[in-house]
């Protein structure tokens, strides 16, 4: 193949890699640029590794601590560096299945190693070497935002991506005591992974609760899960400065008394991530992006440049966008169409549902309580704790709550916020009847598997017309 291309695609994630396979399937080329390693963030320093690493800890965690009288509980040995070489071959393995093998066998994507600048809306150069493309696509992503905070840069703070392979970030050791900055959903995975592993883990998060965008009844019930399982969530605080101290870390709060410095031997960094823009030479181009340096786009995902797209993590919430995996490929896939002419759609981010895999589970979709009055609409919202839920009971973990939001007069389901098992898989069925502009009503008259968490759906969509803590099981 030839520097010229039909495609050329800024990034090789899963953003970019739905792009390219797009592209040769209607028989074009398509060549990704990656300063990194190939596939990105996800299959690199987040969504398998990070994934494959909780679920380690939950075998740990619950080994120690049986559900079951009659179940003994047994500490299991624990070789941290170990767990860390079986992550990495995980992501080895993964990354060869499901990325290099496909350039392998493809005669119509390319992959070229640099750092990549537009010199004209046409071309990149990459480390000396000149690529064009009739079309481009910007699929960098994102990575984590380290704040302006004092001494930070000054001390060997971690960030998500401890948990790359093959790189110096990547964390060996486990650390004794740990300090998490920020109470998002990276940070809280983060923490309650190593709080499971044996790490004495404090959170600091600068609003007054944790997942301060979920519903409040979210944030609650994860909480007490934590704080059940000995992580210190401390919310409301703001912290003025870290610095190195009797060999660790102390994060100095702004409050006084003997509760504002916090020390540990290892920080981590969870405050947020940041688009991959700066340096593509975006400006130079004319390629609009708002403050924050995410990438502007239309419901099609064409930049202020005709010619140049962009999707996944580097458009943030521009067309109500999520930074999400699964979105950026499936918008990398629409893209690809738009822009070598395949097709013309436009993104449709309403209904999109996300997992935090904490245990238990957090998962949403669609609105909240609060989102939902924000846009208009006049609304009821419902929430049912997870031990009225049969399977909970069966399984001896009842913790947590789902909560449903719906439109008042139709009773159109709005939005669905769950905290507990397998919230993650029980979402989709929200999901799917969201989708199709489903009422709590049809959630009833839905016959469900007894006994399963996904009765919670049909629980909460009860607990509308009645009393749901006096119901026999499988009534309506």
């Amino acid at each position: 193949m030839s520097d010229d291309y039909d495609l050329l695609i800024l990034g090789s994630g899963s953003t970019a890699f739905a792009a390219a396979l797009k592209a040769a399937e209607h028989g074009k080329t398509a060549a990704m640029t990656e300063s990194r390693t190939l596939g990105g963030t996800c299959v690199n320093r987040g969504c398998l590794p990070s994934k494959n690493l909780i679920e380690a800890a939950r075998i740990y965690h619950e080994a120690r601590h049986p559900r079951f009288p009659g179940l003994g509980g047994k500490t299991l040995d624990l070789d941290f560096r170990a767990l860390i070489g079986g992550k990495d071959d995980a992501i080895h393995e993964y990354r060869d299945r499901k990325y290099q093998s496909i350039l392998d066998d493809s005669d119509k994507m390319k992959i070229h190693q640099g750092n990549a600048t537009l010199i004209d809306p046409h071309t990149a150069e990459v480390d000396g070497r000149r690529l064009r493309g009739d079309q481009v696509l910007v699929a960098t992503g994102s990575r984590p935002l380290v704040p302006a905070i004092a001494g930070l840069a000054d001390v060997p703070y971690l960030t998500s991506d401890l948990l790359a392979s093959d790189e110096q970030l990547e964390l060996f050791d486990q650390p004794r005591t740990l300090i998490v900055l920020g109470g998002g959903y990276i940070g809280l995975e983060l923490a309650q992974f190593f709080a499971r592993l044996g790490t004495k883990v404090t959170v600091l998060q600068r609003s007054d609760r944790i997942l301060p965008d979920h519903e409040p009844e979210v944030s609650l019930a994860l909480g007490e899960a934590l704080h059940g399982e000995g992580v210190v969530l401390r919310t409301g605080v703001t912290v003025d400065g870290v610095r190195s101290e009797d060999g660790g870390v102390t994060a100095i709060l702004a409050e006084s008394g003997p509760d504002a410095r916090v020390q540990a031997e290892r920080i981590l960094v969870a405050t947020g991530r940041v688009p991959n823009t700066d340096g593509l030479g975006l400006d130079r181009v004319g390629v609009e992006r708002n403050v924050a340096g995410f990438v502007s786009v239309n419901e099609e995902l064409r930049t202020s440049v005709p010619n140049i797209w962009a999707a996944g993590d580097v458009i943030g919430a521009h067309t109500e966008s999520q930074m999400a995996t699964p979105v950026g490929a499936h918008d990398g896939n629409i893209a690809a169409g738009n822009a070598l002419g395949a097709e013309r759609r436009r993104v449709d981010h309403r209904i999109v549902p996300r997992t935090i895999f904490t245990d238990p589970q957090v998962a949403t979709v669609g609105l909240t309580d609060e989102g939902a009055n924000a846009r208009g609409f006049r609304c009821r919202c419902n929430t049912v704790p997870i031990h009225l839920v049969p399977r909970a009971g069966a399984a001896r973990d009842d913790r947590g709550i789902i909560k449903m939001v719906i439109e008042r007069e139709s009773h159109r389901v709005l939005g669905v916020s769950m905290v507990g098992r397998d919230a993650g898989e029980v979402i989709h069925e929200a999901a799917m009847g969201m989708r199709f502009g489903a009422t709590a009503h049809d959630f009833i008259d839905m016959i469900h598997v007894y006994p399963t968490m996904a009765e919670a759906l049909k629980i909460v969509a009860l607990s509308f017309f009645k009393d749901v803590s006096k119901m026999s099981c499988c009534a309506e």
